[in-house]
């Protein structure tokens, strides 16, 4: 089993928020990959909708906060992009290769995941079993992000390294976690 904890770096030329931390840990057991991200601070400054009572597939959760990861073949050109809102929704989405072929990936019908929602703190866990899109002996390689909407409309963008002039998640140089 690769077990990794990890802390993600806001993007430096944003305005962020100086008293959040986001911390996780991700771990691959064959196929079976586990990731969770602990969001701490003044969470009572971000935009959080409720938890959802129905939790479905959506688009553009980007466009809130949302905990995300990125999910690619070692020496392949094809990867997936997760998000999972806080309120429950979620989407998986396809890549050919940089930002190319973008689809809504079929192969998950629903994505389940717990959040845990505290005064000081925002758990987020999800447990998946990766069979349908890659093959257990097949090497990862992973970036984690997140985005951080404030009350205001403030975004700021959360990963384990910004490799490009801009902050963006699809960068593979970005992509450092490697799980096998």
């Amino acid at each position: 089993m690769n077990d990794q904890t990890f802390t993600l770096q806001p993007f430096l030329s944003i305005q962020s928020f100086p008293n959040l931390k986001i911390a996780g840990n991700i771990a691959r057991n064959a196929n079976q990959l586990t990731i969770s991200y602990t969001l701490e601070g003044d969470l009572k400054k971000i935009a959080i909708a409720p938890e959802s009572n129905a939790p479905s597939r959506q688009h553009k959760l980007w466009e809130d906060t949302c905990f995300e990861f990125f999910l690619g073949i070692k020496d392949s050109q094809q990867y997936w992009e997760f998000n999972l809102s806080p309120v429950g929704h979620w989407n998986v989405y396809r890549f050919h290769g940089y930002r190319q072929g973008m689809q809504e990936e079929i192969a998950f019908e629903k994505l389940p995941f717990n959040v845990q929602n505290q005064a000081d703190s925002l758990t987020l866990a999800l447990n998946i079993n990766l069979d349908k899109i890659i093959l257990a002996e097949q090497a990862i390689e992973v970036g984690i992000t997140t985005v951080i909407k404030d009350r205001d409309g403030k975004v700021t963008y959360w990963a384990l390294t910004h490799k490009g002039a801009e902050a963006d998640f699809h960068l593979w140089d970005s992509f450092i976690i490697e799980l096998r």
